[in-house]
């Protein structure tokens, strides 16, 4: 089953890091991904920018779109990392090992529409087993 880890932290928490900081940083997710690669987990693992546009969806209404992330907070959606775990105690595992010093991780089952008929077009996580 695949999982998604949503990482929310302080807009601006990056800015205030020394180049050592930021390399530090940087070596920790390298570890990280290179674990999760290795062991047939990660599917995608990346950071986002603070910029954002949200389309607003209503039913027989035009769309429509607003500039930044959609909530007023210091807090926005960070980043993300896809997995393919064998359980929710597994993703658990894995969103312990992530190295952020701040924030929260989300951890959100990815739903499988399979019974219906829909096939996710998702590549599977390249050192998978199956």
């Amino acid at each position: 089953m695949r999982y998604l880890l949503t990482f929310v932290v302080e807009e601006r928490s990056m800015e205030s890091a020394s180049p050592e900081e930021m390399q530090q940083g940087l070596e920790a997710w390298s570890a990280f991904d290179a674990e999760a690669f290795e062991r047939g987990a990660l599917i995608a693992c990346e950071p986002l920018e603070p910029a954002a546009a949200t389309i607003h969806v209503r039913e027989d209404e035009e769309p429509i779109v607003t500039d930044g992330p959609f909530a007023d907070t210091k807090e926005q959606l960070g980043g993300f990392c896809l997995l393919e775990c064998e359980s929710l105690a597994e993703a658990r595992e894995w969103a312990d090992k992530v190295p952020m010093r701040s924030g929260a991780i989300e951890i959100r089952p990815v739903m499988d529409l399979s019974r219906f008929g829909y096939e996710s077009r998702t590549l599977a996580p390249a050192k998978a087993s199956t």
